[in-house]
């Protein structure tokens, strides 16, 4: 296990308009302003498409499931940070009967908005390979 302390250099709110994509909008936002370390405060708004991954089973490196779809849908949740410059985005939708979601993928299209707020944190931690269940910190 490690650990990192750290604080929040600035909180940006992102808005996201009809058409956009998620993902390839986080990517272009987090590459133009130079973020190297942020964690995703929330989301909300409306998707038309979607698309998200999951883990399938228990094993190393795990099958994976890639769920997508055209659907109006509410955004109800993401989390997940920008590590090392890199957008690792969870995103949960919902309809009237189900919430579902996952590891943000390309092809996720907003309806009416996508509001998202990023917490950029101090550079001075090194945290890219967080994500990396073959490194072991």
């Amino acid at each position: 296990m490690i650990d990192v302390t750290t604080q929040f250099k600035e909180v940006v709110l992102l808005r996201l308009n009809y058409g956009d994509d998620i993902l390839a909008s986080l990517q272009q936002f987090v590459a133009d302003k130079k973020i190297h370390n942020a964690v995703f405060l929330n989301a909300f708004g409306s998707v038309t498409h979607y698309h998200f991954h999951v883990v399938a089973d228990g094993n190393l490196p795990p099958a994976e499931e890639y769920p997508r779809g055209e659907e109006a849908l509410d955004i109800v949740a993401m989390s997940g940070a920008v590590l090392g410059g890199r957008v690792h985005g969870h995103i949960t939708f919902t309809n009237d009967k189900i919430a579902m979601g996952g590891h943000l993928e390309p092809g996720c299209k907003v309806l009416t908005f996508a509001v998202i707020y990023l917490g950029v944190l101090e550079d001075d931690s090194d945290i890219s390979n967080w994500d990396d269940f073959n490194v072991k910190l």
